[in-house]
């Protein structure tokens, strides 16, 4: 019934990127806008799934669902809390980044300190895409696709071999979307996986529970509530991957950098066509992280209770469930929106990262009187050769010895808490100067190295929930004692409309009361009720 899959998953996969070609057709691909911002014509659903699907990957739930296969709820602090970043983006940090005209985040950097602070932090993101976040996307997708197609025993690959010929086949596909139609593409092709990643996501939960109920729904929910009921505590203690203490610091801080001064993330909102539509977005976007744990959480604990804690990985926990529980003809349905969750995570970073070489690096340092053409060929050339180079070093996350998504994370935590500070302190202060970013970055850089060697043992959100406030201190520090000569002004682009959504304050008290009422549900207090 092979074949049945392949043919499902090619229709689907084809009727997307036809979808994408038709609707970027008018967009002027050789501008910069039109190449790297869609035009600056994004409207807020638009918007809302680009951002969930270039969060939403494999490399999340097969990660998210390997560490509750692996520990409990706890984990669903990194959806559920979400939200409250996502509330900071639209009220305190979108609006000043459109009013500000900027094109990626180096750009208000320069705007508020200097070239130098635009281009090391560029360098930083580039190092991180590279190094981290795209070979994880590809290695994760591999795992996923390998288990639908069993494409190891059909062909004899061994995992090495595996992991590199899947990704080097999603490398490709990913490219040719970023290189042929730039972020509108990627954003819309986004917003049709998203709706079917979703629905695809939940369908798994429900038919896990059904196998886990022996044939019964009811029967299956009440085993995964009555069996071991403190797999769904979502409190975490001191031990736990997310301790509770840290979802108001370290994780905070973490998600803060995440979802409002990442630029893969960030990029999607400023295409926005105006504040009203990259408001809508990013708030729709948190309303349905609050239901993430549903699809990206559950189905490890499902897992965990179906094949009685006998898996060797916790990161094949998930890939395992689907293929236990899916229809053969929902299989290539469901591995073409995965493929799409994929390809939305890698196209992402990578139209992130071409945009950060061709504009703070390439055009600055290289070539500052390049034309609109010019650059956008550079771009393209630069995000095939760090494809490739990603899909090089994708294989050896094998040998990565904490569990994927925990991995990824840490690796997040070398540079992003200078960053957000580095933004946060531009926002709110007038005279700290361009070095302050640098010695806090190199202070900071440090400290979080040396806590690997010897606070190896602690939690790192623990020690973000620290870095974050010395790194502050630091630049204000130097500001005292050795201001810049003048106070900085925000630039006002005029580039769109700052008139904000007057139904963003509303949608954010609903939007806090469900977060806290899914931290109840998942409580003791809820287990018991």
């Amino acid at each position: 019934m092979l074949y049945i899959t392949v043919i499902t998953f090619l229709l689907y996969t084809c009727f997307i990127a036809w979808y994408s070609w038709h609707k970027t057709k008018a967009v002027d691909l050789n501008s910069s806008d039109g190449y790297f911002l869609g035009g600056r014509s994004l409207t807020g659903i638009v918007i809302a799934g680009s951002l969930l699907l270039t969060n939403l990957s494999t490399e999340q739930m097969v990660g998210l669902n390997g560490q509750s296969y692996g520990s409990s709820m706890v984990v669903m602090a990194w959806e559920v809390t979400s939200p409250i970043a996502l509330i900071f983006m639209a009220f305190v940090f979108l609006p000043r980044y459109l009013k500000a005209g900027i094109t990626t985040i180096p750009d208000f950097l320069e705007q508020r300190y200097d070239m130098r602070t635009r281009q090391i932090i560029s360098i930083l993101f580039l190092l991180g895409y590279a190094m981290a976040y795209l070979p994880t996307v590809l290695y994760s997708g591999a795992l996923v696709l390998d288990t639908i197609f069993n494409l190891s025993s059909i062909f004899g690959f061994g995992d090495f071999g595996m992991v590199l010929v899947v990704s080097l086949v999603i490398g490709i596909v990913g490219i040719l979307y970023v290189v042929l139609g730039g972020l509108r593409a990627c954003a819309l092709s986004d917003t049709l996986n998203g709706v079917g990643l979703i629905v695809g996501g939940l369908l798994i939960t429900v038919l896990g529970l059904v196998a886990l109920g022996g044939g019964d729904l009811v029967d299956g929910v009440n085993t995964l509530l009555q069996k071991e009921p403190e797999k769904l505590n979502s409190i975490g203690d001191s031990s736990s991957p997310v301790p509770f203490v840290t979802i108001f610091f370290g994780l905070l801080f973490n998600n803060l950098f995440y979802w409002c001064t990442n630029q893969a993330i960030v990029q999607r909102t400023l295409g926005a066509k105006n504040l009203k539509e990259g408001q809508k977005g990013v708030l729709y976007a948190g309303m349905f992280k609050i239901i993430g744990p549903f699809y990206l959480v559950i189905p490890g604990i499902i897992a965990y209770h179906l094949f009685n804690n006998s898996l060797s990985n916790a990161d094949m926990a998930y890939p395992s469930l689907v293929i236990e529980v899916l229809p053969t003809l929902l299989s290539g349905f469901f591995a073409a929106v995965l493929f799409g969750a994929i390809l939305s995570s890698f196209n992402g970073a990578l139209n992130s990262s071409l945009t950060l070489f061709t504009l703070d690096i390439y055009k600055p340092m290289f070539k500052p009187q390049a034309t609109e053409k010019q650059l956008v060929k550079a771009g393209r050339i630069f995000a095939i050769v760090l494809g490739l180079v990603s899909v090089a070093i994708a294989p050896l996350i094998l040998f990565a010895p904490s569990g994927l998504y925990y991995y990824l994370q840490e690796m997040f935590g070398f540079y992003n808490v200078p960053i957000i500070a580095a933004v946060v302190v531009g926002f709110f202060t007038k005279r700290v100067p361009a070095i302050a970013p640098k010695i806090a970055l190199c202070a900071h850089i440090v400290l979080y190295a040396l806590s690997k060697f010897f606070l190896g043992e602690i939690n790192f959100l623990y020690i973000l929930s620290v870095l974050f406030p010395v790194c502050v201190l630091v630049m204000l520090i130097v500001g005292k004692f050795a201001p810049r000569d003048e106070d900085f002004e925000l630039y006002n682009s005029g580039k769109v409309d700052l008139t904000p959504w007057k139904h963003a304050r509303v949608f954010t008290v609903v939007m806090v009361i469900l977060m806290i009422a899914m931290y109840v549900l998942f409580s003791p207090l809820g287990i018991a009720a």
